[in-house]
């Protein structure tokens, strides 16, 4: 997600409306490039923790592995443009996707999206979601602490803040975003012990959203006014997340 302050209303429902069917095609056929699975077993990290000696932001989302969920084996896989690029720009240009994420357009548009984060210090990092061995998924997972949306509530050290969008049109409206976004909230609280908090800020218009976000144990709790939306505050507790 770019900075809150840009202007840009990034955050898509995971379940969202029905997508162009040759997107959905193109998603359902899709395989892995050679080299992959390098990236999410015991293969070379990833190109921006071999390039920096300095503390991770997020504590090594490279090293994180895999959850398991009732929909299989879920991992986030930190994007590659060269490798990612195209499959990311077709979901981009999704109706559903971009009315949200306001990414339609050349793959440029979305190129540009994805390297202000990868050029960056780490603060939000963007990642494929993958089931079963499939991507399906985009997720970034920033600093809420760091980020403009702290301006916006009481944040504390560590929160950490989660968008996504899920690809493919057979993949919405059946319950997998709030399957992923309870796993990965966990993967967070897991990987992150200094991290107390996992927060959102859906529109308040995507009310998809919002519901797979309280199937996911997060609580509401406030209405947020942003420069680009009027967004609900949505809070995974650490001390709460065996009880809801």
């Amino acid at each position: 997600m770019p900075p809150t302050d840009t202007g840009v209303d990034v955050l898509t429902a995971p379940v969202v409306g029905p997508g162009a069917a040759t997107d959905n095609e193109e998603t359902l056929e899709l395989r892995l490039p050679a080299g992959f699975h390098n990236l999410v077993g015991e293969g070379p990290r990833s190109t921006a923790r071999r390039a920096s000696s300095t503390e991770d932001l997020l504590d090594h989302i490279d090293t994180w592995g895999a959850a398991a969920t009732p929909a299989g084996a879920f991992r986030l896989v930190p994007v590659q443009v060269d490798r990612d690029l195209p499959l990311l720009t077709r979901w981009m240009n999704d109706p559903s996707v971009a009315a949200y994420w306001d990414l339609a357009g050349p793959s440029a548009v979305t190129a540009e999206h994805l390297r202000r984060q990868l050029a960056g210090d780490g603060r939000s990092v963007p990642c494929l979601g993958v089931l079963e061995g499939t991507p399906m998924s985009y997720w970034e997972l920033y600093r809420a602490d760091l980020d403009p949306l702290a301006r916006h509530y009481p944040a504390r050290p560590h929160d950490t803040g989660i968008h996504l969008l899920i690809g493919g049109a057979t993949d919405r409206g059946r319950g997998l975003g709030g399957v992923l976004l309870r796993a990965v909230a966990d993967l967070v609280l897991d990987q992150r012990p200094a991290c107390a908090r996992v927060v959102a800020e859906p529109d308040l218009r995507n009310i998809p959203s919002i519901a797979a976000f309280l199937t996911a144990g997060f609580r509401y709790a406030a209405e947020l006014e942003l420069p680009a939306k009027r967004a609900a505050l949505l809070i995974r507790d650490r001390s709460l997340r065996h009880l809801l």
